[in-house]
């Protein structure tokens, strides 16, 4: 009677799904998404291992006393910090940040810690969004990610726009980990769509590092803001046996949202069983296609230090690209889950790569003026690469992918342009003579008052649609 109702045929064809699900997962190392891309350089690389240390100093309640500084410091200079905000500060709001003026490097950073596994804030955080629940700038976000945001730049708005106008010279840069990834990507996101809030400065001076990134936008936001934001990933995977199963760095690898593994937690068989059969059944084109999904933003750096079926470290080789398909979606089986995600061994494991890329060029005794000529070089490579991103994405029919006539691929058409300039300015000004009372618009209401953009991919001005903050 099952024979005749079809049962084993079904069971068989989930067999078979896991088995080839399985199959694919464990021929699969980290290396193979980053076998084509090409080689960083020191120049473009040099600010990671310096960012990390950034974000650790986060982690010190007092940084004149600090209690667990790497080999070599934190190479802080305490009289340059001009604030920390702990969690008592944001209330919960956003994860603990400091605000440094680094002028060995001119250089304004924010940086922001990762996930505290203690602190409830964090997890609602993460947890506050759903596949399409928050749209920007023609594409999707993530919710939580870009309230935190918001309030990061309601509190310290005034202190950048001083530190930008005083230092016209220096960057601005977004660093976070894990959850602060998150959090510096949307602020970066925030403040190129409004540069005139923090003093008219140009988009060239905007930089965001995100390390171990979370997914938190869309497709083709992530590749139409990878001249803005780069994220680190340090990701090299083998084969190990069941017992040592886990997620080789855990937020961009897995093609589930954060969001769904923890709220899966206690029935993580069912995820992954779920999971194989809609990796098997889904292709990658489709996926692609999907604008609601959520991806590590901007320009890559794979760190790559170990390789298939052999063990211990070798020395890390980073590579670097702008892709727009295989950007991390595959599940990796790893027993290195938690050190490739951890701040301390990202921040280690840069410096070597980054020390071995010196002595290279050491070794091979490059003159400055080579140096300055490769620089311009790179600076080309890097905008050619990013186009190409641009027009690789349209290819694929990426929803709301364009290749767009500016040098920063914001918008469509010239008429664009100047729609977008003429109803911001009415917008603001309505905002202004409607609002008296206010003595400022806060970044929230600005972040609601974005524009989207429509299925033939004009701009159009967005609904009022403000969430409870």
């Amino acid at each position: 009677m099952s024979i005749i109702c079809g049962l084993p045929l079904l069971e068989c064809i989930y067999c078979l799904a896991c088995a080839r699900w399985a199959w694919n997962r464990c021929l699969h190392t980290a290396g193979h998404d980053s076998v084509t891309w090409g080689l960083a350089t020191a120049e473009e690389f040099e600010p990671v291992p310096r960012l990390c240390r950034y974000i650790l100093a986060v982690y010190e309640d007092n940084i004149r006393h600090p209690l667990w500084e790497p080999p070599g410091g934190y190479g802080i200079n305490p009289d340059w910090l001009i604030l920390r905000k702990t969690y008592k500060d944001t209330r919960g709001r956003a994860p603990s940040y400091i605000l440094y003026l680094d002028h060995e490097h001119s250089d304004i950073v924010l940086a922001i810690r990762g996930l505290n596994l203690a602190k409830e804030s964090d997890y609602q955080v993460l947890l506050d969004n759903q596949l399409g629940k928050r749209k920007f700038d023609g594409g999707y976000v993530h919710n939580g990610l870009l309230k935190a945001a918001g309030w990061v730049l309601d509190a310290e708005c005034e202190v950048l726009k001083e530190l930008v106008e005083e230092h016209p010279n220096y960057t601005l840069t977004f660093a976070g980990h894990s959850l602060g990834s998150g959090v510096a990507a949307m602020l970066a996101l925030v403040v190129v769509q409004h540069q005139d809030k923090l003093g008219n400065i140009n988009r060239s001076r905007i930089r965001c590092y995100a390390i171990a990134p979370a997914r938190c936008m869309s497709l083709n936001l992530a590749v139409r803001y990878a001249d803005v934001i780069n994220s680190v990933v340090l990701q090299a995977s083998y084969f190990s046996p069941p017992s040592m199963l886990g997620l080789d760095d855990f937020l961009p690898r897995t093609a589930t949202p954060l969001e769904d593994i923890f709220k899966s937690l206690f029935c993580l068989p069912c995820l992954l069983c779920l999971r194989c059969m809609k990796d098997t059944c889904i292709p990658e084109e489709k996926m692609l296609k999907d604008p609601r999904r959520l991806y590590a933003p901007g320009r890559l750096y794979h760190i790559v230090e170990r390789k298939p079926f052999r063990c211990g470290r070798f020395p890390p080789v980073v590579k670097t690209a702008v892709p727009v398909d295989g950007r991390f979606e595959h599940i990796v089986l790893s027993c290195n889950a938690t050190s490739d995600h951890a701040i301390i061994w990202i921040e280690r494991e840069s410096q070597r790569a980054m020390d071995l890329m010196l002595e290279k060029d050491r070794i091979m005794e490059i003159p400055a003026k080579q140096k300055m000529e490769r620089q311009e070089t790179l600076t080309k490579e890097h905008k050619q690469e990013y186009k190409a991103a641009l027009q690789r994405a349209v290819s694929l029919s990426v929803p709301h992918a364009y290749s767009p006539p500016s040098e920063y691929g914001t918008f469509d058409e010239y008429e664009d342009v100047e729609k977008y300039n003429s109803c911001k300015l009415s917008s603001e000004s309505s905002v202004g003579s409607s609002g008296k009372s206010k003595s400022k618009v806060s970044w929230n209401e600005l972040i609601e008052r974005l524009f989207d953009r429509d299925e033939s991919g004009r701009m159009v001005l967005k609904k009022s649609h403000r969430d409870d903050w």
